[in-house]
């Protein structure tokens, strides 16, 4: 009998830090077996290669990370590993890196970000879970790049811990690990129920990686409940929830994103009237320097939260407006903000992309409209 695979052992050599270089590919490889590019995988990995195009681990290393990187010395590697240990892990991404910016340029491998070598390969050996039917290759079996070598790390939530998780004695504000994914999973009923990180975020074995991002991601993690205006002795009273019924984690789980409920009176024209809006913000509040945590206002696993509106009746008003609206990039868009008022150097152009980009990912995830009765009796 075969004894289980100790993953814990797996996962400490797998995401070593920095990681080693891949070294020579063996002998009887062709140049796209021995390639680490996605383009190459994607020859015949089609699906994978498509959904990781789209997903935001192929953007790991965009605009607003480059921008940054491109004011470090081209050798200062130590440096550059706080970013790319999760942004670009290969060591040959960190030479990419290096390369680029000796000579100013950004091409190269750094650039494609979190590629599929990041996960599956190492010292051009290829490592992944069983098929779908739960078969493994077998020896004799002649296969492309020689197989691949089982885990079953690649279904564990720990494999995504890596990146997603700090160290117990990595860096906290007000007693809390500024990212904390993992253990807020462990803590919480899906981690007893074997829900992992890739059942959410990996449907059906897809490379999809969706998230804050997403709007539909987002809307099947949460409730929002609206309870019906009333008139009250010349005022509106109404109520917004939002529970966390559906995330794995805290809602929003990290420091970058801003939830915000809302509730206001609108006019024929449909647009908020002055002196009539409430809101309440979902998020943990840093500050831009890291210094202190500002409010931290998140939704734990069930958690809810209730917005009560009241507000005087304004005579103009004809609607109730309900929203939630999400800014998934918030505190890259204060930071980026402040790097640009105090000169980005060499990147500015590029964090003045990135700063574009967190704008347009703001969306609404819920938005409704409920008549108000004037004429309705005073309770």
């Amino acid at each position: 009998m075969t004894p289980p695979e100790n993953v814990a052992a797996f996962l400490e050599k797998h995401w070593q830090s920095p990681l080693a270089h891949q070294g020579g590919a063996p002998a009887h490889f062709t140049p796209q077996e021995a390639a680490l590019d996605p383009a190459s995988c994607g020859a015949c990995h089609v699906q994978q290669y498509e959904d990781w195009r789209g997903a935001l681990h192929a953007k790991a290393m965009g605009p607003g990370v480059l921008g940054q990187l491109i004011n470090m010395d081209a050798q200062a590697r130590d440096e550059h590993q706080a970013c790319l240990r999760c942004h670009a892990p290969l060591a040959e991404q960190a030479d990419s890196l290096s390369a680029a910016i000796a000579v100013k340029a950004k091409t190269g491998l750094h650039e494609q970000g979190l590629v599929c070598a990041a996960c599956h390969v190492r010292e051009h050996r290829h490592f992944g879970p069983p098929r779908r039917d739960g078969s493994v290759p077998k020896p004799e079996d002649k296969l492309p790049h020689d197989g691949w070598k089982v885990s079953a790390a690649f279904s564990d939530s720990r494999f995504c811990a890596g990146c997603h998780q700090f160290e117990p004695d990595g860096f906290a504000l007000n007693g809390k690990l500024l990212e904390n994914t993992y253990a807020e999973w462990q803590a919480s009923r899906y981690a007893s129920e074997g829900r992992h990180c890739q059942s959410c975020h990996m449907p059906d074995r897809r490379h999809l990686w969706r998230g804050i991002h997403d709007r539909e991601t987002v809307r099947s993690g949460v409730t929002i409940t609206a309870a019906a205006p009333r008139i009250d002795t010349g005022a509106v009273l109404a109520g917004l929830t939002l529970r966390n019924s559906g995330t794995g984690h805290h809602f929003p789980t990290y420091v970058t994103p801003r939830v915000v409920a809302e509730i206001f009176q609108a006019g024929a024209d449909g647009k908020a009237l002055a002196g009539t809006r409430q809101e309440h913000v979902i998020a943990r509040q840093v500050t831009l320097d890291l210094s202190r945590e500002v409010a931290d206002t998140r939704l734990a696993v069930d958690a809810e939260v209730r917005l009560d509106y009241r507000r005087p009746l304004d005579a103009r008003a004809k609607t109730l407006a309900y929203r939630v609206r999400v800014e998934p990039d918030a505190f890259y868009t204060a930071f980026y903000r402040a790097l640009l008022s105090g000169g980005a150097g060499k990147g500015e152009k590029m964090i003045r992309q990135a700063l574009a980009d967190s704008l347009a990912s703001h969306f609404t995830l819920f938005a409704e409209s409920q008549p108000l009765q004037h004429g309705e009796a005073q309770r």
